[in-house]
């Protein structure tokens, strides 16, 4: 059975696709915080949950580590921790200090897990990684910069690494969400409903977990395997121009 890593994996789009790829892989699923969500994933799934903050680097080095030695192998890396900043400031009153901390969880993080699986992934000649982001890489949101420039710079990642690992037979994919109804979005998910309603997406329904889940295991399935660097849009057609 193969092995994989879904980071953020207790709640949102992360226990989703978590749900998905327990169903045939042996599963690692981190968690920051919430002991008690990652418990109740565990206890749904039987997936191995481990207590991970992707921006240290001690707590990424003792996750690999930890599938090392409990599986020997890994297939599939899922790269979906993030967090929104923890005030919405407009740029021109932004602070360095939430700067630092959604770049280093968002960006700096997963780039550096990624280093390690991939490390290990070429030494096997096989593997595939996935790079959750957001239509906020290219959707500039004055009042959380950090968060756009988080995720702008993790679709770059994509590129880079799958250049990098192709001829190693590791292949790399962005999956990049739209409006997804999660615990993040809470606060504004009435405000969303309004403008999906009047046009804003021209599929008229707000995403789900399951959403982003069924990209994930196209990619898992090995659907896209002459695709590497693919960005797959699941976002009910926001990325679409038109007059």
């Amino acid at each position: 059975m193969p092995t994989a890593i879904v980071t953020g994996a207790s709640r949102g789009i992360g226990r989703g696709i978590a749900k998905e790829l327990a169903r045939d892989h042996q599963l690692i699923a981190t968690y920051k915080g919430r002991r008690d969500a990652a418990e109740s994933l565990r206890a749904e799934t039987g997936a191995e949950i481990f207590q991970c903050d992707i921006s240290s680097p001690a707590d990424r080095a003792a996750l690999v580590a930890f599938a090392r030695e409990r599986f020997g192998a890994l297939d599939l890396l899922v790269n979906n921790a993030g967090i929104a900043p923890r005030e919405r400031r407009d740029i021109l009153e932004a602070s360095e200090e939430i700067f630092d901390e959604v770049l280093n969880t968002n960006l700096k993080g997963p780039y550096f897990l990624t280093q390690q699986a991939a490390r290990w992934m070429a030494e096997r000649g096989a593997g595939r990684i996935v790079f959750v982001t957001s239509i906020s890489a290219y959707t500039a949101s004055v009042n959380r910069g950090e968060y756009c420039i988080s995720k702008a710079g993790l679709s770059m990642a994509v590129a880079l690494w799958s250049q990098r690992l192709a001829a190693a037979g590791v292949k790399v994919f962005e999956i990049r969400p739209g409006i997804i109804r999660t615990d993040m979005i809470a606060a504004v998910e009435k405000m969303y409903e309004e403008r999906i309603a009047a046009g804003l997406l021209p599929q008229r329904r707000m995403g789900e977990a399951e959403d982003v889940a069924k990209a994930v295991r196209a990619v898992a399935d090995g659907l896209l395997d002459y695709s590497t660097g693919q960005v797959l849009n699941v976002d009910g057609g926001f990325h679409l121009r038109g007059l």
